[in-house]
């Protein structure tokens, strides 16, 4: 149901909380100003630039607030995705220093109560521990006078987006229309050409099927593998729980500080080190779901670089409660293509399926050619189903898209969709007809999605005009981290 604006009715919401973070809680105010570091400036805004190092030091902190590792800030998405978050904020603050904008006393106030951190160092008689709260700051890396400027930064932001998000369409009368649009409903059959129909009129030969092969080697390649070690530490029911986390901060310091052997880390906790071949990065077939190398975390870093190519253990992972477990890498089986003779039915089935699919595609061409001229021929089409982009039943996509584009007043009309790997499909419509009595609900939930993406595309221009206004210029793309450092 009304699909296309579903799909992106969340969007500015993700856009506010993605973006608008207290300085407090995540970057400090230094994040505003600090940025002055030349060494490897990556974008530069208003003049001022932004380094890999700022992107490094931000991913990393945001990776240890929602509780990630190393691995996930270092990766290329990530630190792109923190990257264009440090943009965001810079292009913001551009915004709000040009626009000169302010924050009253009771609005600043208001907004420092609101804080969990602060509340909590109010006295039970009313009165602010002033000492615990320069305490707090100053664990956080800044004085008085930095925290209060970040706090009136971040409420000037919020002032500023939160007018702009503000936005409603001029009419209801544009929701209705577009509701009238979405419940329409047309009676469509469908005539299918599907590449099994025609699977007995192909035989390719064998020259064919060599040529195939040695022109498309990647798609018959054994996938790549690894064996491993690994130990694995468990709690004893009956053992104390602070000595059981001993024992884990014991197992997970010895892996990390001797990452070259599981032996030591074995020895000193009495574990027995265990073995598994032909882990691939989909896992282990067979495995059952608590097995501790079902936990995905652990075979990711199994295949990340420093396991992989250095050889060196993964940290290690908690995969339920009360079981760890540290893996490495023994030797690992690159991909290999397949000889012909181990795949020569694979590369008949595929060959035959791709000669099939053009004999089914260029006879729904032909008769499309046919039903243009002749419309009102039903001859050959299923019985007609009554569809609408509410209630689309089993037309999506594309055929949804063409089936709706049909002019109402030129009917009978057909068109035809193409089904990659499967064939062709055309569809017939001959009859429109509008509901009575519409859903109520349905309407002001389309209404609402509707003013979600008004905001969210006025949200959009906004941006775009201050991205100008400040000048942006891509100094260095980001690149994937080399163990030589974050920006190269």
């Amino acid at each position: 149901m009304f699909d296309t604006v579903r799909k992106h009715q969340k969007i500015l919401q993700l856009v506010l909380m993605l973006f608008i973070v207290p300085s407090f809680v995540m970057f400090g105010i230094s994040s505003y100003s600090g940025f002055m570091d030349k060494e490897t400036d990556i974008v530069k805004i208003n003049g001022k630039a932004i380094t890999a190092q700022e992107v490094e030091s931000a991913a990393k902190r945001q990776a240890e607030r929602v509780g990630g590792n190393a691995q996930i800030a270092q990766s290329l998405q990530f630190r792109q995705a923190i990257l264009n978050e440090l943009m965001q904020q810079r292009i913001l603050g551009f915004a709000v220093y040009d626009l000169h904008l302010q924050v009253g006393k009771e609005a600043l106030i208001k907004s420092l109560q609101n804080i969990p951190q602060i509340r909590a160092l109010y006295r039970q008689d009313g009165s602010f521990d002033d000492l615990r709260f320069k305490q707090l700051l100053a664990s956080n890396g800044m004085n008085e006078e930095q925290f209060y400027a970040g706090q009136s930064f971040d409420l000037k932001i919020q002032q500023l987006v939160g007018s702009v998000s503000r936005t409603e369409l001029a009419s209801p009368k544009i929701s209705e229309a577009i509701s009238s649009l979405y419940e329409t409903e047309r009676a469509v059959q469908v005539l299918q050409f599907n590449a099994k129909d025609y699977l007995s009129k192909v035989n390719p030969s064998p020259e064919e099927l060599q040529a195939f092969y040695d022109a498309n080697t990647r798609l018959f390649e054994s996938p790549e593998f690894i064996d491993i070690e690994y130990i694995v530490l468990k709690a004893d029911p009956k053992e104390d729980a602070k000595v059981f986390g001993e024992r884990a901060d014991q197992f997970a310091n010895m892996t990390y500080d001797q990452s070259d052997s599981l032996k030591p880390a074995a020895d000193k906790l009495k574990l027995s080190v265990q073995s598994q071949k032909n882990v691939t990065r989909g896992g282990i077939a067979g495995l059952g779901k608590d097995h501790p190398l079902s936990n995905p975390k652990v075979i990711q870093s199994l295949f990340g670089d420093e396991a992989l190519k250095n050889k060196r253990n993964t940290e290690a992972v908690q995969t339920s409660p009360g079981v760890f477990v540290s893996a490495r890498v023994v030797t690992f089986h690159p991909a290999q293509t397949l000889p012909f003779k181990d795949v020569a039915a694979e590369v008949r089935r595929q060959v035959s399926q791709r000669a099939a699919e053009k004999l089914a595609v260029a006879s729904a061409a032909e008769k499309f050619s046919a039903l243009e001229k002749d419309p009102q021929n039903s001859s050959g089409f299923a019985s007609p189903v009554w569809v609408s982009r509410n209630k689309p039943g089993n037309l999506l996509g594309q055929a949804m898209d063409e089936v709706m584009s049909v002019n109402a007043d030129k009917l009978p009309a057909v068109v035809s969709v193409s089904n990659p790997g499967v064939g062709a499909s055309i569809y017939r419509v001959d009859q429109v007809r509008q509901p009575s009595g519409g859903d109520a609900k349905i309407h002001q939930a389309q209404a609402q999605q509707i003013q979600a993406l008004s905001a969210q595309a006025e949200f959009a221009g906004f941006m775009a005009y201050w991205r100008d206004a400040a000048s942006v210029k891509v100094i260095n793309p980001l690149k994937p981290m080399s163990s030589g450092g974050a920006g190269s």
